[in-house]
């Protein structure tokens, strides 16, 4: 069957792929099916903190529901990628309010609130290539998230935007990885169990 590594690495160049063949004219509609997606959750209505991010590339798109949230009230924290490739975190003040950043990355420009900021949020939203129906994410393998991760406190909705090719049966899992409680896809938002049973 091979080490989780290998299958990790080859999954990982099967889903890029696939992003890459994603329309980019479906990406605005599938970005505010996202963003209507979980702003109708019980959990983003009741947030005063989310910790969301910039999407990147072909990414699902976070702009819409960054927008969203920040016209809202709410307070959102966004990523600040660190030299060790942990994450620290700034409040998200408006578009402009970022600035390009290493790796083709946007981060927010203000005060920068330490990388336990995390563990102040209602509500976590992360980036990823997969999730499965165990709520094992799959990541682009730098380790960031899985860091940040391990700051926030059990019974925190933590959901993965995907697109709904990448909710997998399985996924490869490695002990340092961390689950998330929901997917959301253009769909809609999929519960999950948070780990392997």
């Amino acid at each position: 069957m091979g080490d989780p590594t290998t299958q990790k690495l080859a999954l990982r160049d099967r889903l890029l792929t696939a992003r890459r063949r994603h329309p980019l004219s479906a990406a605005r509609e599938d970005a505010e099916a996202i963003a209507a997606h979980l702003l109708a959750t019980p959990e983003v209505r009741r947030a005063a903190t989310v910790a969301a991010y910039v999407s990147l590339g072909n990414e699902p798109g976070t702009g819409p529901l960054v927008e969203r949230l920040h016209a809202l009230g709410r307070r959102v924290v966004l990523p600040v990628l660190l030299p060790d490739n942990d994450l620290d975190w700034a409040v998200y003040t408006g578009r402009d309010g970022l600035a390009a950043a290493s790796r083709g990355l946007l981060e927010p420009t203000g005060p920068r609130l330490g990388p336990e900021a995390v563990a102040t949020a209602d509500v976590v939203l992360c980036p990823g290539l997969a999730v499965d129906r165990r709520g094992l994410r799959l990541g682009r393998g730098g380790g960031s998230y899985d860091r940040a991760l391990s700051r926030v406190p059990v019974g925190t909705f933590v959901c993965t935007l995907l697109y709904e090719e990448e909710l997998l049966d399985e996924v490869p899992v490695e002990p340092h990885d961390r689950p998330v409680t929901a997917a959301v896809t253009p769909s809609g938002v999929t519960r999950l169990p948070r780990g392997p049973a």
